[in-house]
């Protein structure tokens, strides 16, 4: 039997005040946003817990490559690369970059297997305050693996003999992995939203990798390249990454006004490359966001 709600209960069923501040702060956009973020960040951590196999290889194979690329060329002669630097200590920032930029590109492929399974349109039917947080969950957790996978290879490269910057120069390195990293996962994201299927995805991940990893200076520096190559090569976003990395791996003392990249058209200084980082992941976001808003209507 139904009860009726008269005016002497109609009291004990409104909200205390302590249940009214919990619903005020959940109407509140912003924190609605940063709860769900971090709700969909956990489940992705508690996926790697699960699988942690991920994690282990992007971990394991920079470390074959600073091992294998070093043996490759330590019979090299001294002074080959122009200075008196070892090729390991060349090689560090590529594959700290490559990394980092290998794992931004899978950055979509969860996001496509939740469509493929289901689990994006219950989302997408979920009363969230922002769709946006499922994109800010996939940004937030590709990060914070590119950053352990960064920490990892600085740490390997100095037991190699690479060296270690400084407290500075770690913080750029930083800020250069988080700008290839945001603006490479915000184009796997849209892929993830625009491609039909996880085969088409990752057709393009294998099309693309390898051809970014060669036509940039992480294998070599541009003088050793075919002239029309240096012109790929400097027009690529990893080249615009490596370079300050390597600068601050072989020059103690840099600044912002410190060249750190010769191009074809001229030199680069620290500023400049920055800005170019800058714009290249604000023309990817500007470019997915009519596609999002299509998706998420």
């Amino acid at each position: 039997m139904s009860q009726s709600i008269t005016p002497s209960n109609f009291k004990s069923l409104a909200p205390n005040p302590e249940m009214q501040g919990q619903m005020g702060d959940l109407g509140n956009p912003i924190s609605e946003f940063i709860q769900e973020t971090l709700a969909l960040t956990k489940r992705l951590f508690i996926q790697l817990k699960r699988r942690p196999s991920t994690l282990i290889a992007g971990v394991i194979q920079p470390l074959m490559w600073l091992i294998l690329f070093g043996a490759l060329f330590y019979q090299a002669p001294q002074g080959f690369l122009g200075t008196d630097i070892s090729y390991g200590k060349f090689l560090a920032p590529g594959v700290i970059v490559f990394t980092a930029f290998s794992g931004a590109l899978n950055a979509g492929l969860p996001v496509m297997f939740d469509r493929e399974f289901g689990f994006l349109n219950r989302l997408l039917v979920a009363p969230l305050a922002t769709r946006y947080s499922i994109v800010a969950a996939s940004t937030i957790y590709i990060i914070s693996l590119a950053f352990i996978q960064t920490a990892v290879i600085v740490a390997a490269s100095a037991f190699l003999g690479a060296g270690l910057p400084g407290f500075a120069g770690l913080s750029a390195i930083a800020l250069l992995v988080f700008l290839v990293v945001l603006g490479v996962t915000a184009l796997s994201l849209g892929l993830a939203f625009a491609l039909p299927g996880h085969i088409e995805l990752i057709a393009v991940i294998f099309v693309t990798n390898l051809p970014l990893l060669f036509a940039s200076t992480a294998l070599a520096p541009l003088s050793f390249m075919a002239n029309w190559l240096q012109w790929i090569a400097s027009l690529n976003p990893l080249t615009y990454a490596i370079e300050p990395i390597r600068y601050i791996y072989l020059n103690d003392g840099w600044g912002l006004g410190s060249t750190v990249m010769e191009a074809p058209w001229g030199t680069l200084n620290f500023a400049t490359v920055l800005l170019v980082l800058l714009v290249f992941d604000a023309a990817i976001l500007f470019a997915i966001q009519p596609l999002l808003r299509r998706r998420f209507a």
